[in-house]
């Protein structure tokens, strides 16, 4: 019996399990080096170190504290999700979003709530005593969340110049 024949029967699959195994999302790996992808990376490590800093002392008894942990979460999850979004091609998937509207969208809306919450952030660090462990973690915190607005307003910025670029292709001209 030749080698050959045995090595190739005894490889080749059969039936609808062949196709099981591939996948419809692409990872693409250059993301993370476009301007967009760092600006993402830098709103979700920027983000979590805002709540993680909040969440870390007894924020609870100030309101303001309050509303900066529920914006940091909301926006660092949602903006994880945009992420995965954009890593693995799904938002080619799905043609009939309109995924650029909606990236200006939620980038314009990020920046506004969390530069008032930025702000929020930097007036509450007063009520804490100085050199403790609140007023440096809120100091800090403040700190970030105002890198994170920054992030946010460049992804505004870029995802604006996206939008009217492909408004400006699509329009007709009668």
């Amino acid at each position: 019996m030749d080698r050959t024949t045995v090595v190739s029967t005894s490889r080749t699959p059969s039936g609808p399990e062949c196709n099981s195994s591939t996948s419809t999302l692409a990872f693409d790996q250059h993301f993370t080096t476009t301007a967009r992808g760092i600006l993402l990376l830098t709103e979700i490590v920027c983000g979590m170190l805002v709540w993680i800093l909040v969440g870390g002392t007894e924020y609870f008894h100030l309101s303001a504290l309050c509303w900066v942990m529920f914006v940091a979460v909301l926006y660092w999850v949602l903006t994880i999700c945009l992420f995965l979004i954009y890593l693995t091609g799904a938002h080619n998937r799905k043609p009939q979003v309109p995924w650029t509207t909606l990236s200006l969208c939620f980038n314009c809306s990020a920046t506004a709530l969390y530069l008032v919450t930025a702000v929020a952030d930097a007036l509450s660090v007063n009520q804490a005593i100085r050199g403790r462990h609140n007023y440096n973690c809120w100091a800090a915190s403040s700190f970030f969340a105002f890198l994170t607005t920054l992030c946010y307003a460049g992804s505004s910025y870029l995802s604006y110049r996206i939008w009217k670029t492909q408004k400006r292709d699509t329009t007709c001209t009668y």
